[in-house]
């Protein structure tokens, strides 16, 4: 295949993440992804070395298109009052979208963190790395939220606020309203702290 143009390896990667995000590493076929990305098995192990590496890109694209953009308001250098509200009530109205990834499919990293992959190591620092940063962003967004609060009923909220996060994505697969449920939690939570 030679060089992967930026943009062509961009779309790939991509591409395979949709697969991945709703098959699971070990439910994602190599004809599968083959079929995604337009790339045949031979091109797909040239320009990322196995499935595994494929795998991997796609965890970071998940991290850089996904989830990142989505908690650049939290991290901000200031950040609103209203962040963390806008953020979980953004959050619940994409997992009742019917037909939106996150609805049918969750989260690839929570997903991932229930599957065999899992036992990982270098997937286990991802997925606990990946948990770190929601959490640092909610304390954020709690922060901003509840200045005047003492620093434990903070951390506690934003501790509510990661297990709630964590449980809709866990949850949405199989109990879209309980997932939802999750988040509404939280948000009287915070609305009422």
């Amino acid at each position: 295949m030679g060089r992967t143009p930026a943009y062509e390896a961009d779309r790939v990667v991509r591409a395979a993440r949709e697969v991945f995000w709703r098959a699971g590493y070990e439910g994602a076929s190599v004809p599968a992804l083959e079929h995604a990305t337009g790339l045949n098995r031979s091109s797909i192990y040239h320009a990322f070395g196995s499935k595994r590496g494929l795998f991997d890109a796609a965890v970071q694209s998940y991290l850089d298109d996904v989830v990142r953009p989505r908690l650049r308001p939290l991290v901000a250098p200031d950040v609103v009052p209203d962040a963390i509200v806008t953020y979980l009530s953004g959050l619940r109205a994409a997992l009742g979208r019917e037909g939106e990834v996150q609805a049918t499919s969750g989260c690839l990293l929570v997903n991932t963190s229930c599957a065999p992959i899992g036992d990982d190591d270098a997937v286990r620092r991802t997925v606990a790395d990946y948990r770190a940063e929601l959490r640092a962003a909610f304390g954020r967004g709690v922060d901003a939220r509840f200045p005047g609060r003492d620093a434990a009923g903070r951390a506690h909220l934003a501790d509510a606020c990661t297990s709630a996060v964590v449980s809709a994505f866990a949850l949405v697969r199989v109990d879209p309203d309980g997932a939802r449920a999750a988040l509404d939690s939280v948000l009287a939570l915070l609305a009422t702290a």
